[in-house]
Parts: C-alpha cells; structure tokens; sequence
C-alpha cells in the first residue's frame, strides 16, 4: 500500500466538474455567517456532486476570502447563486419541483438515518445559522425536518460538519 499524490488520483477538472453530473441535492444557506464553514461547504458539495449551492442573506459569497481559503476552489466546480432572501430560494427550489427540508430540530423531525429517499425525486436543504439555526418563520414553506442523530452533551454539529454528514447520506442514496 501506499499514498497517492494528487497528481496520480486522476480527479476530473473544476470545468469538467461544474459541467458533469450531479446528484439531484439543492444547498440553500440560511444566513451562514462564516465563510470558513460556506467555503467548508463548497469543498463537501464539490465532493459529492451536488447540484447547487444558494446563499441567502448574511451569507458569505465568493470571492469573500475566508469561503475561498477553505473552498480550495470548489467555488469554480460548484453551481451556486445568491437570493437575498432564503424564503425566495426555497419557492424556487419548489417551482423548480424540489422536495425542501431543513436540517433543523423540531417535534416531529424525519431522523437522517431513518429517511427515505426516491431516486425519482429532487431535495433541497437548508442549513441554518451557527447559533439561531434555521429561521422558524420558514417553517410553512418546508416539507419537513431532517435530524442528525447524536448522543453526546451537545445539541448540533458545526454547520459544515453537518452538511459533510447529511450530504454523505443523499449521495449515497441518490448517486
């Protein structure tokens, strides 16, 4: 066994990327306000071949400095754009036929390890906020809430941390 050098893992270009397939998942981020987990982000939804990527609100867009240092370029393999608003993102993502849901505790959530997909079908999600989360006054424009299953002391994961999981979790389904 040995370790391969980038060069030897024949990765397709940013071009060939951006213009290739894509699983049917939508990103959309809810005032992220971080760069480092948008860029973070980026880099997991460059990995797994996902569709596109909205930010919305307060969320860094590029070229913002900090979403470029983690991105590591995902920005250019990567289908994104910009809504002011993350209402306007999801009723676009729902006229465009999307199943929307946001990664969001609530009292009657879908558990990710439990939910069923439909290879038919297209999903966005929403990702929230570091600290406030996803904004409750979005709640009638979902289809439902996904929860990632912990056991720990504390209550979420980082943003991006969480996206890399439910992210890991589409593709492996709808891939």
């Amino acid at each position: 066994m040995k370790f391969l050098k980038t060069a030897e893992l024949a990765r397709k270009s940013a071009q060939e990327t951006l213009k290739g397939p894509s699983i049917p998942l939508w990103i959309i981020l809810d005032n992220v306000r971080s760069g480092l987990n948008v860029g973070s982000i980026f880099r997991t939804a460059d990995a797994f071949s996902i569709r596109k990527i909205s930010l919305c609100g307060i969320t860094a867009v590029p070229p913002d400095k900090s979403v470029l240092k983690t991105a590591l370029g995902a920005t250019e393999s990567v289908n994104w754009d910009r809504f002011e608003s993350t209402a306007d993102a999801i009723r676009t993502a729902k006229n465009e036929g999307f199943r929307v849901y946001a990664v969001e505790q609530s009292d009657s959530p879908v558990w990710l390890d439990e939910l069923k997909t439909d290879n038919d079908m297209k999903y966005a999600i929403v990702f929230g906020h570091e600290v406030n989360g996803v904004d409750e006054d979005l709640i009638p424009l979902l289809d439902g809430c996904i929860e990632v299953p912990q056991s720990g002391s504390k209550h979420s994961l980082n943003v991006a941390v969480c996206c890399g999981v439910v992210c890991w979790q589409f593709y492996k389904h709808l891939k």
